[in-house]
């Protein structure tokens, strides 16, 4: 039960932006190889916080490459 959080916050992630969610996807995998390493049980945390960490990079991503487009052209 205490799973949900962890489950629902991923997926909340990948719904917000179709693009994004390569990002999450990323994360999401090298979180849960880094958390299987750390101990038992940490694979679905790793998985959760990776998928977080990758998503908030490529958005901020996007936002850089979105306001270069602007001021170029």
């Amino acid at each position: 039960m205490r799973f949900i959080p962890l489950l629902a916050l991923p997926l909340l992630a990948m719904t917000a932006s179709p693009v994004l969610a390569k990002g999450c996807i990323r994360g999401a995998a090298a979180g849960g190889v880094g958390g299987h390493f750390v101990g038992k049980g940490h694979a679905v945390a790793g998985a959760a916080i990776g998928c977080v960490v990758a998503h908030h990079h490529y958005a901020k991503q996007a936002r850089a490459q979105k306001a270069a487009a602007r001021t170029h052209g």
